[in-house]
């Protein structure tokens, strides 16, 4: 199940003790909606054993920058409520799960 960040829930999302993948995106940008159903699946896949969220630039702009987000769409992983890896641009699904099967 996909999670939402908020400005106000992202500590309570990245503090798993399950690794977490943020999508950084936004409504207006073309990459981020080719990327957006691989991340979906991702998350039904990985259902239980990795937490994933989205967080829409737009209304967290406070996490975003936190994050250090400059480009989107921006995967960030995290482990142990630090981020540990990230990706920049549209990448695969296989990408996606080489690098959480790192974290797992």
């Amino acid at each position: 199940m996909l999670q939402v960040i908020t400005n106000t829930n992202f500590n309570e999302v990245i503090s798993s003790d399950k690794p977490v993948l943020i999508d950084f995106w936004a409504a207006w940008c073309g990459p981020c909606r080719i990327l957006s159903p691989t991340v979906d699946e991702v998350a039904e896949e990985y259902d239980g054993r990795v937490v994933v969220a989205k967080c829409n630039v737009d209304d967290a702009d406070e996490f975003a920058a936190q994050c250090g987000i400059r480009n989107i769409p921006t995967l960030i992983y995290f482990k142990n409520g630090q981020a540990v890896d990230r990706t920049v641009g549209v990448v695969s699904k296989a990408d996606i799960e080489a690098k959480l099967k790192a974290l797992l």
